[in-house]
């Protein structure tokens, strides 16, 4: 959404200023430390320059995720060896510089926020362990340099002002990320309120080229008519705790798909694909509301295709098993999404009912020019045929990769190769077209 990008372009703005904020006040104080000859203060503050001009660039440059990770790294070693080597605390003035070590946990977890990653909880957990062991100790290493207090009295004041300032700064930044969250939330309710939601539908081929089914793809009708992409309000809608409401919709418009499609003729064996979130998933009543929508519409459950990713696998297995079950046993088909990017394993896929597993298009992608991916893609072939399970490929945009998954044996497919995700109308054309040649040889 531009609203995202809009704010993304703001914190990579403010985290530049910010930058060239403290190398402009650390010059100062590297200044006096010069005048006083005190030449590995003078160093120490040079590194903070470098860093805050390094950040800079890197923030400027639309790196922003490298900026924060290399600017907390950089800054937490400085902080730390400051503390050790001349900020030793005395009767006349305290430790401050610790301080900052809590401002470095706070850009971290506003960081985490935006990109998580395990690294980044790792610098947050050292930054509060470290400022809990400077503001309890004297730590400090044996040949430390202390500054003298006359300048630590006055640097006290300044150093803490700044820290406070910063801490200020960085709740602010944190306040607006969670009124904008709120703000993209409440929007997201009132679209599913007023129907602003829209099915699109990619097409799903065989080996052939013959049109199978399709997978539905949520799509939010702004009201400039644009069409926003799931990658822009699923994680929002995820937060805010909202993809079972929205979910249970996805289920009501594609049992009213199916129902329509099997008054016609050349729709009438296409299956749908839809995608169901974790959390939608693990409501009590979740299967209970697939197959009252499903009788309601009188829609042969056969022609329905629930697609699970694998992060399912991180909640209660013997739940997700037994759901599993019940839904194999009304007809439904199970699918694994994005199979070989998160919980996949050998022992999850000979617990769980499934009928196939997807394959990521990452491995599609590289697979014809990467020489591991092809020995990957075999295995999973090779597995999928143990186990008795089909397998789709998605993300085929050329015909290169369609030929070479066909050489693996596989017969399900799915990518802009075949056609891009399209409304209702626009995919009903196609089973016109169906009996005539394949859609991978008019695509």
């Amino acid at each position: 959404m531009k609203q995202t990008e809009d704010y993304s372009h703001r914190f990579r703005l403010a985290y530049g200023m910010a930058s060239l904020a403290v190398g402009a006040l650390t010059i100062g104080w590297g200044l006096v430390f010069a005048y006083m000859q005190a030449w590995s203060l003078a160093a120490m503050d040079a590194a903070v320059v470098m860093t805050a001009i390094a950040s800079f660039a890197l923030a400027r440059g639309n790196q922003l995720s490298a900026a924060l990770m290399f600017s907390q790294i950089a800054f937490f070693v400085i902080v730390v060896v400051f503390c050790l080597l001349f900020d030793v605390p005395s009767d006349a003035a305290p430790r401050v510089c610790h301080l900052f070590l809590l401002v470095l946990a706070l850009l971290g977890y506003i960081n985490y926020r935006r990109e998580q990653s395990v690294a980044q909880l790792v610098i947050i957990a050292l930054c509060l362990a470290a400022f809990v062991v400077f503001a309890s100790t004297e730590a400090a290493l044996p040949f430390a340099q202390p500054i003298a207090d006359e300048y630590r009295l006055f640097g006290a004041w300044v150093n803490t002002i700044i820290a406070v300032v910063m801490l200020c700064g960085g709740v602010y930044v944190m306040q607006l990320e969670f009124a904008r969250n709120l703000d993209q939330a409440r929007e997201i309710r009132i679209a599913l309120a007023n129907r602003e939601f829209e099915l699109f539908y990619q097409p799903q081929v065989d080996e052939t080229g013959r049109l199978m089914g399709a997978e539905a793809l949520l799509r939010w009708k702004k009201a400039d008519g644009s069409y926003a992409p799931p990658i822009d309000f699923i994680p929002l809608a995820e937060q805010a705790g909202l993809m079972p409401a929205i979910g249970g919709w996805v289920v009501l418009e594609a049992c009213k798909t199916l129902a329509l499609w099997q008054q016609e003729d050349g729709a009438r064996d296409l299956v749908l694909s839809i995608n169901v979130s974790v959390d939608q998933f693990m409501k009590p009543d979740f299967v209970a509301s697939v197959l009252s929508r499903i009788e309601a519409l009188k829609v042969d459950p056969a022609r329905l295709k629930l697609e699970l990713t694998e992060s399912l696998m991180a909640t209660d297995i013997d739940t997700i098993v037994e759901k599993m079950r019940a839904l194999r046993a009304a007809g439904l088909t199970i699918s694994l999404d994005d199979f070989g990017t998160g919980y996949s394993s050998l022992s999850y896929l000979r617990q769980l009912p499934i009928h196939e597993i997807k394959i990521d298009r990452s491995f599609v992608q590289e697979a014809p020019e990467n020489l591991r991916n092809r020995f990957l893609l075999k295995s999973i072939f090779d597995i999928a045929r143990m186990l008795d399970l089909s397998v789709v490929a998605e993300g085929i945009e050329t015909k290169e990769q369609f030929v070479f998954l066909q050489s693996f044996g596989c017969t399900e497919f799915q990518g802009y190769y075949f056609g891009r995700p399209m409304p209702l109308a626009d995919f009903q054309k196609h089973w016109a077209q169906d009996s005539a040649p394949p859609l991978a040889e008019t695509a």
